[in-house]
């Protein structure tokens, strides 16, 4: 069986077969529909390595985006990308987290569509 390779590119980036050699973003001709949303997840996340599984788990389905800590003890952020890959990203910050997080409540906010991604990997911040 022989697998078709096919190299593309976009904003100067290169793709194979869809997905970006450096695993930051995905693309699709048939999936154009990129979105955007806020969060923030409530109980206990901090500690447990939630912004480092967050980035992982992100990165491992092709979103930007970024998460940190806040100062009254939740992680918020924004996440970036295809929409199904952002609506699997949705459950596992409201259903899954880290292995020892405690997740409470998930606010989801100012989601909407976008025509490009606008950050160029996954982070966490200070």
């Amino acid at each position: 069986m022989f697998t078709k390779f096919y190299f593309r590119s976009l904003n100067s980036r290169m793709f194979v077969n869809n997905i970006d050699i450096l695993g930051l973003r995905m693309a699709s001709s048939d999936q154009k529909t990129y979105v955007s949303v806020n969060f923030e997840i409530h109980g206990k996340v901090q500690g447990v390595f939630f912004r480092k599984d967050t980035r992982l788990t992100a990165q491992k389905h092709g979103l930007v985006g970024w998460v940190r800590n806040t100062r009254h003890g939740t992680v918020e952020g924004q996440v970036q990308g295809n929409k199904e890959q952002v609506n699997e990203m949705k459950i596992w910050l409201k259903e899954k987290g880290s292995k020892n997080s405690v997740i409470t409540k998930a606010d989801f906010k100012n989601e909407k569509v976008i025509d490009v991604v606008k950050h160029e990997a996954f982070v966490i911040r200070k």
